[in-house]
């Protein structure tokens, strides 16, 4: 069930058998372990680095990586119809971790997160310093520098059958960029990056 992709269900809307449940399960169940795991691992950062942290390890594009790292690419091509993209074998990779909390329970797949997933593939100290949360960037710049921002949604569509976002960024009223991806948050921060390339807006790394 973990693998098997809504495509599978010819348009079948009686019974749609999907992920998705799990999918849902897992992405909570992954925030609560990663959560605990970093309050242990930084017994001395505050709150907010531990936030920052969290994100940059539940976010999609580490999840994506992450499941491709560990083949659930290639496992899900088998229950998928068409290409598997990045972003199916990152949902698949959530509802992975809500089938093995669902089998086995919270304490023994908290710790298969933890030296599997956690440790075995994950490189915290260089996470540390990565910052890539261009929206984050983008609202703390404008902050400092007394500037208005909106993020709006351009348009909704459709590609190979999934809804596609656009969303722009505008400063002071002023449109500075568009950005387009499968979900709304990807779709901010692809407009955000582009409109901190475009404002040459210097970014600290932490």
């Amino acid at each position: 069930m973990a693998f098997h992709h809504k495509s599978l269900n010819n348009g079948d809307t009686i019974y749609p058998y999907s992920n998705e449940r799990l999918e849902y399960l897992g992405d909570a169940f992954l925030s609560v372990v990663v959560a605990e795991y970093l309050f242990q691992k930084y017994p001395f950062k505050d709150e907010g680095f531990l936030t920052k942290m969290r994100s940059k390890i539940v976010k999609r594009k580490t999840l994506n990586e992450l499941a491709t790292k560990i083949g659930l690419d290639i496992i899900l091509s088998d229950y998928a119809i068409g290409a598997v993209s990045n972003a199916m074998a990152g949902n698949a990779f959530e509802a992975f971790l809500g089938a093995i909390y669902l089998d086995v329970g919270y304490a023994r797949a908290k710790k298969f997160v933890i030296q599997k997933i956690l440790i075995e593939h994950l490189d915290m100290e260089a996470l540390e310093k990565v910052d890539d949360n261009y929206k984050s960037q983008l609202l703390e710049w404008s902050q400092k520098s007394n500037k208005q921002i909106d993020f709006k949604l351009v348009s909704k569509s459709k590609a190979n059958g999934r809804d596609r976002f656009k969303m722009s960024v505008s400063i002071d009223e002023k449109l500075i960029s568009e950005g387009e991806a499968f979900n709304k948050k990807s779709a901010e921060q692809k407009a955000a990056q582009i409109a901190i390339k475009r404002l040459s807006i210097p970014i600290e790394i932490e």
